[in-house]
């Protein structure tokens, strides 16, 4: 409500004799305008419009309220010369002019620079920031203990330690970004960008991690024992297939970020790499599904079983939060559709993270699924800590 056009000329003598006029369509009306072109006119066209400001003074100000939701506008510059000869027209002076269009805020501010699309991403960067710094004060230590301690369990915690610290430093680049967008509309296009990579990065690296713990259920099952269902195969086949997801998901995650402009870390998805994107990870979800319906099937452990169905709830969340909040976003207006997925995405993100984490640090089950031997668990140690039981 209460959005704001404001005209300037320098040349209002001249704009008087030319009569001139601002027509404003909104986007689904010009559309359509467009698709039935060979029925209407010129002059037929302009008269169609839902607002028109005779430009006759040095400066004007039109206030367009009662607009139900946030929609794109045309604004077109016709005078009485438009719809006639081209020749006719070309021999009249120019009317140099200056025009603003001012979206209000909800507290009816129309200087604010975030549009429709960006609005209240600022203040959610800034409370992810404020938790990501008030959570890294109270469990970095411990955390930090449990690295330096070892096990089986180490080069996980480290790679998912990574994972959690490029997606932190991602959501810090971006509020970097909005809060300098705020006070002058330009922001740090480089912070911009460097959010991307960095979430890119991210991505990668919890991929590799989820991929590395994965394989084991599906390759080396195949050909190794039952009781030990966790055990990571470095194969040539494994290797190769890891490789190549991994290498797939970060050109397409580059093509998309080439595509789209608007420097969001998270997309709707609407390109041929955003949908390529989605069916890998649908993909790769169900993958996982399948690979863990056959352990837990034959796995006749109860804390393993957990462990089993725990692990491939944070799995499945990371895997599918794109596809799902992407399918999820088509019901909102389309101004609304890229929020919901960043703001989805980074959640779901975090809380699969969170999931992970409670897992591997868990002593009761953690332990006891890793008593047998280290080597009987996924991305271990080197081989000096392969001989060394834990308990």
């Amino acid at each position: 409500d209460r959005a704001r056009l404001c005209v300037r000329i320098s040349n209002r003598a001249a704009a008087v004799r030319k009569e001139a006029r601002l027509y404003l369509f909104q986007a689904q009306q010009w559309l359509k305008l467009q698709e039935s072109s060979p029925a209407y006119g010129c002059s037929e066209k302009l008269s169609r419009a839902q607002l028109t400001l005779t430009v006759n003074q040095t400066e004007h100000n039109l206030t367009v309220s009662q607009i139900p939701s946030p929609q794109m506008w045309h604004v077109f510059y016709a005078d009485k010369y438009t719809c006639r000869d081209e020749k006719e027209n070309s021999q009249v002076e120019d009317i140099p002019f200056e025009m603003v269009l001012l979206n209000p805020d909800a507290e009816g501010n129309p200087f604010d620079h975030f549009s429709a699309r960006e609005s209240g991403l600022h203040e959610f960067f800034f409370l992810l920031v404020l938790v990501y710094f008030v959570a890294a004060c109270v469990y970095a230590q411990s955390l930090w203990q449990a690295i330096k301690k070892g096990g089986p369990m180490h080069t996980v915690l480290k790679v998912l330690t990574t994972a959690l610290l490029l997606q932190a430093g991602s959501a810090l680049a971006n509020y970097i970004h909005f809060s300098r967008y705020s006070k002058d509309g330009i922001g740090v296009p480089f912070m911009g960008i460097l959010a991307e990579v960095v979430d890119i990065a991210s991505q990668i690296q919890m991929l590799y991690l989820l991929l590395s713990l994965c394989m084991g259920w599906t390759i080396v099952r195949m050909k190794k024992s039952q009781s030990r269902p966790l055990q990571w195969d470095s194969t040539p086949a494994s290797t190769g297939i890891a490789v190549f997801i991994v290498t797939t998901q970060s050109v397409l995650l580059l093509w998309e970020q080439f595509e789209d402009t608007s420097h969001h870390s998270s997309h709707s998805h609407h390109s041929l790499a955003g949908i390529l994107l989605i069916i890998l990870r649908i993909c790769l979800a169900l993958s996982l599904g399948c690979g863990l319906y056959q352990v837990v099937t034959v796995e006749r452990s109860t804390l393993k079983r957990e462990f089993y169905t725990t692990f491939a709830k944070g799995c499945i969340l990371w895997f599918l939060c794109h596809p799902v909040l992407a399918c999820i976003s088509i019901v909102f207006n389309d101004y609304q559709r890229d929020k919901v997925v960043t703001i989805g995405v980074t959640l779901c993100q975090s809380v699969s993270m969170v999931i992970l984490y409670r897992l591997f640090l868990s002593h009761s089950l953690y332990w006891e699924v890793s008593s047998l031997s280290s080597v009987t668990l996924p991305l271990t140690m080197s081989s000096g800590h392969k001989s060394r039981p834990h308990f």
